[in-house]
């Protein structure tokens, strides 16, 4: 792998990890080549985001592994300046050396800006295989690379943890036992719209008068800074301001899983996204979300049956309301969520799927062991 990698502040790094894990218990040996600050077992941090030689650095320490595959997480930016331009030319080395290379395309969206075409197709052109997470990234690429790279492009979904939530999460964080929760969680920005619940909070309050707000994250690095104080200011000023609780800072794992655990219904505002680990946790956790009216939300929940997808503010605080205050609606979504992880999406499976697009590669299937025992 090629990726970033805890405890660095990322969702790929944390996807990267459990798919890790997940090929591991199939006997995959698994080493990571990442980014300054990743750390874990055979995890080799050798190159920093901003290095001008990144793609030598990358290459030259994963040559030394001896890979039968090198599979790279993409994310714009997170190999370089100019939109991570610096993948193009890593693959490029693995290419001329005929190391085959899986690519992961984290960030396809449904329409493609000019910037982000060029680096795609520049990928597929270089690499052996893509993976994207929806079909409906499949097609976007399909439409705008006029097809050219379908026999190249493979759908596997985000993965999902198969976990219980934790029935003594609220005593542990202080929250009470018998109110409605309503959460947010995640890195702060723009995008994400958490400014749009926390505005349309009063209105859930006019119909549950005793429901929460739990406002969870920070943002990473130095990124949005203005967004978080615009944030934390609608927070203030809010007419409810006494039922909104911030939990403010980087949430490790065992962290956010409690407050996961904590909420009745989970709101994911998001105005543009290409896929979500959030969502991936809530499903795992069968906790029921409300979700704007993204394409990726709304076949997601098509898929899953986890909760309701909203086009308006009205909708939002109808779909909050309703699942607040109907604990036989909000069972059924957890369970359809927990139903879908475990017969579809269950690191396992999603694995499964990724060593038989690798043994492809290699060409070779699964070799089974002939062992001769010498007394």
């Amino acid at each position: 792998m090629i990726s970033t990698y805890p405890p660095i502040e990322c969702g790929v790094a944390t996807y990267t990890q459990y798919l890790t894990e997940a090929l591991r218990t199939s006997a995959v040996d698994v080493y990571v080549v990442g980014h300054l600050g990743s750390s874990g077992p055979r995890v080799f941090p050798v190159f920093d985001y901003e290095d001008e030689d990144l793609p030598e650095r990358a290459f030259s320490a994963m040559m030394r592994l001896t890979p039968d595959v090198v599979h790279v997480q993409h994310e714009f930016g997170m190999y370089g300046r100019h939109h991570g331009v610096n993948a193009v030319p890593l693959l490029l080395r693995f290419r001329l050396l005929g190391v085959p290379v899986v690519v992961t395309l984290h960030t396809v969206y449904a329409r493609i800006d000019p910037p982000h075409r060029i680096l795609l197709e520049n990928i597929l052109i270089n690499a052996d295989a893509a993976i994207v997470h929806e079909p409906y990234q499949r097609e976007a690429l399909h439409r705008e690379l006029g097809g050219r790279f379908d026999d190249k492009v493979r759908v596997i979904p985000h993965g999902a943890r198969l976990v219980d939530p934790d029935p003594d999460a609220r005593r542990k964080l202080g929250l009470p036992e018998n109110r409605p929760v309503v959460l947010m969680i995640g890195y702060f920005r723009p995008s994400k719209r958490f400014e749009r619940i926390v505005d349309l909070f009063p209105r859930v309050v006019e119909r549950v008068p005793d429901a929460l707000l739990v406002v969870a994250g920070k943002i990473r690095g130095q990124e949005f800074l203005e967004y978080r104080d615009m944030l934390f200011d609608r927070i203030r000023s809010s007419p409810v301001r006494d039922q909104i609780v911030l939990i403010r800072g980087q949430l490790a794992q065992e962290t956010f899983d409690r407050i996961l655990s904590a909420a009745d219904v989970v709101a994911l505002p998001y105005e543009i996204n290409a896929q979500s680990g959030v969502l991936a946790h809530c499903l795992a956790f069968g906790r029921p979300v409300v979700t704007s009216d993204t394409e990726s939300m709304r076949r997601a929940l098509a898929d899953s049956g986890a909760g309701l997808v909203c086009a308006s503010d009205d909708e939002f605080v109808e779909a909050i309301s309703r699942l607040l205050g109907d604990p036989g609606l909000r069972e059924r979504c957890g369970e359809a969520a927990r139903r879908h992880v475990r017969e579809r999406v269950a690191w396992p499976l999603v694995a499964a799927r990724h060593l038989d697009l690798y043994r492809g590669l290699v060409g070779y299937g699964a070799i089974e062991p002939n062992v001769l025992v010498v007394d």
